[in-house]
């Protein structure tokens, strides 16, 4: 089934629906951004970073059971998740866009398509012009796509993804991108000086007086000829030759350049309202610089993914019986291999890393039955501690010392 099909089989023209009447009487529509923002390279940097990031995170279907022990579930789900969510994208391309739209416009959208028994297949991103919130008479929700090609699609609000950043002033959407406006406009003005800066270069770099007057085709001819031989590249020395019926009187012309200050300013201004820094986007960035990115910026993305995907990929009573969807990627991956090294030394003997725990993170593959946990005997559970204390002091606990004497 083809992607535009996919969609028309979702549509239900015979159901009447109304607009949504919001309590701040907001209305319940999105509109793309159209600030011009991705068209600006410091503002598409920025995004791109981010979303090249976000994109590693790594979903999965896990089922917490009455005993709190997490258990992988579906491998379909899994696979849905982290490999092919479409015929026409990888993961990776979905959470890249979807992380796009949510900078780019404060809203993201995704429709999960269903089979006949309800569970996900298929995962599109929406790429919309325009979406409405609608209603019908038993107050569901709906919402109401609108697409540059003229195409208009309705589709149940539980089967859509919607991913808001700045969620305030409205009920339903997050909000537009307006505060981005002076920024975006100083940037494109920095932008123009740039590029008239450069077209200043071949304004006239000088005059050519004669002292006797010539026909225009001769005048013509003197110019092109003097240009070729003294103007043009090839002539290293910088040397003119003229005699006395002409002057070459040079221009001292100076284009107008751009404070290297303000630009940084602006492009600051713009990293900031993104909460991403100049050292992120040009992947200079420290451990420590990484770790202040990762916990700003990617795990909360990651946040709003795993509790959006949970809830609308499953049911109340699927949910009820610990079925989640979580997306992470440990901030170990992106550490140096002196830290991964580290770090596994010191979690390993509490028990805390199985075996392949530790090989993922030092980008090993995983080995045979090495699921399990390995814990130092100097870090016993304190029950059992309790247990051989007391043993000992009924002199019933086994000699652990060698060449202990009675």
């Amino acid at each position: 089934m083809g992607f535009l099909q996919t969609f028309k089989r979702r549509f239900r023209p015979g159901r009447e629906l109304s607009q949504v009447q919001t309590l701040t009487g907001n209305t319940a529509t999105y509109t793309a951004f159209s600030g011009g923002a991705y068209d600006n390279d410091i503002y598409r940097g920025a995004v791109d970073a981010i979303a090249r990031n976000a994109a590693k995170l790594k979903g999965a279907h896990i089922v917490t059971g009455a005993d709190n022990q997490a258990k992988a579930g579906d491998k379909s789900l899994d696979r849905l998740l982290q490999i092919q969510p479409n015929p026409y994208m990888t993961a990776y391309d979905l959470i890249y866009k979807l992380c796009t739209h949510y900078y780019l416009n404060n809203n993201a959208f995704a429709f999960l398509d269903r089979d006949g028994r309800g569970a996900v297949r298929n995962v599109y991103p929406i790429t919309c012009t325009q979406a409405d919130f609608l209603t019908d008479a038993s107050g569901r929700l709906f919402v109401q796509f609108r697409f540059r090609s003229g195409n208009t699609f309705v589709l149940p609000y539980g089967d859509v993804i919607h991913l808001r950043r700045n969620f305030n002033s409205n009920d339903l959407m997050g909000d537009t991108n307006e505060a981005l406006y002076p920024a975006l406009e100083l940037a494109h003005t920095e932008n123009e000086g740039i590029i008239n800066g450069i077209k200043s270069g071949a304004t006239i770099r000088g005059i050519l007086k004669y002292t006797q007057v010539l026909a225009p085709e001769k005048l013509k001819a003197d110019k092109e000829a003097f240009i070729a031989e003294y103007l043009d590249v090839a002539n290293n020395g910088g040397i003119v030759a003229t005699d006395s019926k002409s002057e070459y009187v040079p221009i001292d012309s100076k284009p107008v350049t751009i404070d290297p200050e303000q630009t940084k300013t602006t492009a600051t201004k713009i990293y900031n309202y993104l909460g991403i820094s100049e050292k992120i986007v040009n992947s200079t960035y420290s451990e420590d610089e990484w770790g202040a990115f990762y916990e700003s910026v990617i795990e909360p993305f990651a946040l709003l993914l795993s509790l959006e995907f949970t809830r609308k990929v499953f049911t109340e009573r699927e949910r009820a019986f610990g079925n989640e969807i979580r997306f992470g990627a440990g901030r170990l991956m992106y550490a140096s291999n002196q830290t991964k090294i580290e770090t596994v030394r010191e979690l390993m003997p509490f028990g805390v890393l199985t075996v392949n725990q530790a090989l993922e993170i030092l980008n090993l593959p995983p080995v045979e039955d090495g699921d399990r946990r390995l814990q130092s005997l100097n870090n016993a559970n304190t029950e059992i501690v309790d247990s051989y204390q007391q043993q000992k002091a009924a002199g019933t606990a086994p000699d652990t010392e060698k060449g202990a004497t009675a």
